[in-house]
């Protein structure tokens, strides 16, 4: 009986990545992964035709995630709120899409007058975060822009699950700004214990490429970038799973905080 297990499991793994394949490119409301590649841009070159890559498709941006504070939000809920008592009140929100942490955070932390958080974004996305900063009243706050070049002279960068679908590096971004930020804040940041890795990501409306790097590798890029660790953590609750790729079982997401030396 068990020999005839074995004998069909390459017919059975073929089965289910036929049967995966089908689930991923019929997607709509799950967060799914699928293939391994050589390079970020290799995943994109390889993404399957139907669907938009990347995020510029923005027609449902409002409705894409939720404005709720989760369990994994609260190690940088904290950071920010220490950051803000410290003076440092110019946040710069990396890939922050419609401002979906400002509008959560902000029923946690008091959030002084002078406090102004910009979300860096595709356009498309920063033109819907705007029409919905106007609608909720927060545009004396919340602003938008699709320029990284504008974190420049900010008090803290910050980057809650963005970094794996960005083409640069911690130490690339961070190199990108001659007036570097007194703080630097990561969550929900896919990572690997062992390698880096580079796959496709399906969020619905779009597939887009997505890496997998190497936590050490994250670290060593923001502490070679002039910064000492503060707080590194991992994002429990919050899973990552690459079916059918050598070690996708091991992917998990994390965060960390780092202060300019």
């Amino acid at each position: 009986m068990f020999k005839d297990i074995f004998a069909r499991a390459p017919a059975l793994r073929r089965r289910d990545q036929a049967n995966y394949q089908a689930r991923f490119l019929n997607n709509q409301d799950e967060n799914l992964f699928m293939g391994s590649f050589g390079s970020f841009e290799e995943a994109a070159a390889s993404a399957p035709a139907g669907k938009p890559i990347g995020y510029a498709n923005a027609q449902d941006a409002p409705l894409m995630y939720s404005h709720q504070v989760c369990s994994w939000d609260y190690a940088p809920i904290f950071w920010i709120a220490d950051a803000v008592s410290h003076g440092m009140t110019r946040v710069f929100d990396l890939g922050g899409h419609v401002g979906i942490k400002y509008y959560a955070f902000k029923r946690l932390i008091h959030f002084p007058p002078t406090l102004r958080w910009k979300v860096c974004d595709v356009p498309g996305v920063a033109s819907s975060g705007e029409a919905l900063a106007a609608q909720r009243g927060a545009s004396h706050a919340l602003s938008f822009c699709c320029d990284l070049q504008l974190a420049d002279g900010f008090d803290l960068l910050f980057l809650s699950g963005s970094l794996q679908y960005l083409p640069l590096r911690m130490a690339e971004i961070l190199a990108t700004l001659p007036r570097k930020p007194r703080r630097v804040l990561l969550n929900i940041t896919a990572t690997h214990p062992e390698r880096t890795l580079f796959t496709l990501n399906s969020i619905g409306i779009a597939v887009c490429p997505y890496r997998v790097q190497l936590q050490d590798q994250i670290l060593e890029d923001i502490r070679s970038s002039g910064y000492s660790r503060r707080d590194v953590w991992r994002n429990d609750g919050k899973e990552i799973h690459i079916p059918f790729v050598d070690g996708g079982d091991q992917a998990y997401y994390f965060g960390c905080c780092f202060d300019r030396s």
